[in-house]
């Protein structure tokens, strides 16, 4: 039976200590010289929160895959988004840059569009890395990061006014030799997908809930009867990238709503930052939503076991480096918030789990991972950290995930900038005990927000103006982040 963790068990094994600057600028070179090159399967759903683990023994969710794949990973239940909404999580995943550095400063859709808010055709991904090293590389599932363009493409997520849906034309795939995508696309029983032999007016539309049939590709393309998906000779990295448990949440299968008969919204919220009786927009869709977002959780489960299950069916396990995590999390109502793009952990936290058999050992580690260091780390794993950009400003934690032994950043950045205002918004910092966070706005007053997570570990109260030592000091390195990444938040 797998052990449960309780939060705050892995946050005081963390490094003690409240502030220092985060100067994790080494690279391990461990496995650069390896002859063989693991496979790369990375999944990751879209808005599931990292207490929807029931490992975790946070949310009463049920993942008995999660479970047994985290009884055999490494898990950092510390990792975050560090821009927790799609557009800019995904830019930075895919550069390894922050959103001032790659142009995706908020999410991808028809108003942000004149801004040119999208995935540059010449930076350089860690997919085009692995290209350039002999990969085969397939994209299943939600991209998110082109900016939609007059006519807009004719799909519900459309209208002639407002768009988010995009087609990838090939030259800005970033390697992706096998295609099966889209932009955002929330129909989650009735998906369309850009394939490699689609125009931007052919997507296919598929009648099956989006994670079972992506979970179908991504075995038939690990399976590769016939040499059909990619070349069986070669290396192959595969995302995974499923839509659920996003909005709409009631568009799940009975199926995994049958794992919760005969509980109630009482029976499963309990987090005391949630309204239960108020009649407020936050706790009224908690109540009404909360049984429908786990049993998508549920069912992200259920594909991911599939998908590992193909694995081992395949002789594939001990070649293949695994990643489970997600793009950002969801309040689903917690401090009357609906969603993300917030610096609360219901929004911030994210699943982060990493399996390589007899390379990496499985255990806990409260790193503070932040979103723009899965890059290094990843290619640092797979043996081509001397690839890596100097312009890339994640770092790699390849060492500490071999060995348990590294350095540690003290803080990961927190940001939320508004469309077409680069100095302007939210920036802050989640240390090992604190969250604060700057909001700034033109002709308004600055707002400070600091929550001791220790103590009130649900940031139930802002304690900006009882710790001034506090904020003076995480001002101070909230600042070292942002001169580092050149954000002009501190000019304005």
């Amino acid at each position: 039976m797998t052990r449960k963790w309780n939060r705050r068990q892995f946050l005081k094994t963390s490094a003690r200590g409240l502030v220092s600057t985060y100067l994790c600028a080494g690279v391990s070179r461990a496995y650069a010289n390896r002859a063989k090159p693991p496979n790369l399967v990375f999944v990751f759903p879209d808005q599931m929160r990292g207490q929807a683990l029931e490992f975790m023994d946070e949310d009463p969710v049920v993942t008995p895959n999660l479970n047994r794949f985290a009884a055999e990973s490494l898990v950092l239940p510390n990792a975050v988004s560090n821009y927790p909404v799609c557009s800019p999580y995904r830019a930075m995943l895919m550069t390894g840059k922050y959103p001032h550095a790659n142009g995706v400063l908020s999410n991808c859709n028809s108003g942000s569009a004149p801004f040119d808010y999208q995935l540059r055709r010449d930076d350089r991904c860690w997919s085009d890395v692995l290209k350039d090293r002999g990969y085969s590389l397939g994209y299943i599932g939600k991209w998110h990061l082109d900016a939609p363009h007059k006519p807009y493409v004719k799909c519900e997520n459309n209208s002639d006014r407002f768009a988010w849906n995009e087609w990838c034309p090939p030259d800005r795939r970033h390697g992706f030799d096998f295609w099966y995508a889209y932009g955002t696309y929330d129909r989650h029983f009735t998906p369309m997908y850009w394939t490699n032999a689609s125009t931007r007016d052919t997507p296919v539309k598929i009648h099956q809930w989006g994670p079972e049939h992506e979970a179908d590709k991504a075995i038939d393309y690990i399976r590769n009867t016939g040499g059909k998906y990619r070349d069986p000779d070669k290396p192959f990295g595969l995302v995974v990238a499923m839509n659920p448990p996003h909005t709409p949440y009631n568009l799940v299968p009975q199926k995994y709503l049958d794992k919760y008969e005969g509980k109630t919204y009482r029976d499963l919220i309990n987090r005391p930052n949630v309204n239960l009786e108020g009649d407020t927009r936050g706790g009224k869709l908690a109540r009404n939503q909360i049984k429908n977002y786990f049993a998508m959780v549920t069912g992200v489960d259920d594909q991911f076991g599939r998908i590992l299950n193909a694995l081992q069916q395949e002789g594939l396990e001990q070649d293949t480096i695994v990643v489970f995590t997600s793009d950002h999390g969801n309040c689903l109502g917690s401090h009357e918030e609906v969603t993300k793009n917030v610096h609360y952990e219901e929004s911030m936290r994210v699943p982060f789990l990493i399996r390589w058999p007899s390379k990496i050992k499985p255990r806990r580690d409260p790193l503070l991972l932040s979103t723009p260091d899965i890059y290094p780390t990843l290619l640092d794993l797979m043996g081509f950290a001397t690839n890596t950009l100097e312009s890339v400003q994640g770092v790699s934690h390849a060492g500490l995930f071999t060995t348990g032994r590294g350095q540690r950043p003290t803080s990961q950045l927190y940001m939320w900038v508004p469309v077409g205002q680069p100095a302007w918004g939210r920036r802050g910092i989640r240390t090992e005990r604190y969250t604060f966070v700057i909001t700034k706005a033109p002709e308004t007053p600055t707002k400070t927000i600091l929550h001791d997570n220790h103590n009130d570990p649900y940031q139930l109260e802002n304690i900006a103006t009882s710790r001034p030592e506090v904020v003076s000091q995480l001002t101070v390195e909230l600042e070292q982040w942002l001169r580092r990444n050149g954000d002009p938040w501190l000019q304005s």
